[in-house]
């Protein structure tokens, strides 16, 4: 079994959002906000054609979260559902993921729309958003059907936060 698994960020991603209480809960949420990605220069090589991609993933590290637990109220509901059918950034590995709009690429900086991160949040990977790839027939969403048409009004409330415990 492995113990322990250690990332080191590739960079840190600017937002208007200086905390988590009052950040969009999903790039849809954030539509239009735009921010930027502080590539790290050993990395900057990596984002060769890049730039030809609409939308990239990017994967961030949540370092605001408090300690996880198994049950949690999620933002847009008033029932406890099990972390794993939710997506409240504190988990067991507080891992993002948000699909963002490149705009473009300047040196080490990758502007971007959508933005729904905390300015300062640590950026761990990059992948090009492919809608062949990344586009499933959702099928059932479960518990989120009846609460998905909440997500344009649903901001971070501070549940989550080091700070909010």
């Amino acid at each position: 079994m492995i113990e322990i698994i250690q990332y080191k960020p590739i960079g840190v991603i600017h937002s208007p959002f200086k905390e988590p209480k009052g950040t969009p809960i999903q790039p849809t949420a954030a539509e239009g906000i735009g921010g930027t990605v502080e590539v790290f220069p050993e990395y900057v090589e990596g984002l060769k054609d890049l730039d030809s991609f609409s939308y990239i993933i990017l994967l961030s590290h949540f370092h605001m979260s408090k300690k996880y637990t198994l049950i949690a109220k999620p933002f847009m509901d008033t029932t406890s559902h099990g972390i794993f059918s939710i997506r409240a950034p504190s988990r067991p590995n507080s891992i993002g993921l948000s699909i963002v709009k490149l705009i473009r690429i300047e040196g080490n900086i990758l502007h971007i729309r959508d933005v729904d991160l905390v300015d300062g949040t640590p950026l761990l990977d990059i992948k090009p958003y492919v809608p062949e790839f990344d586009i499933r027939d959702a099928g059932t969403i479960g518990w989120l059907k009846q609460n998905v048409h909440k997500l344009p009004t649903s901001k971070d409330d501070g549940r989550f936060t080091k700070t909010g415990e």
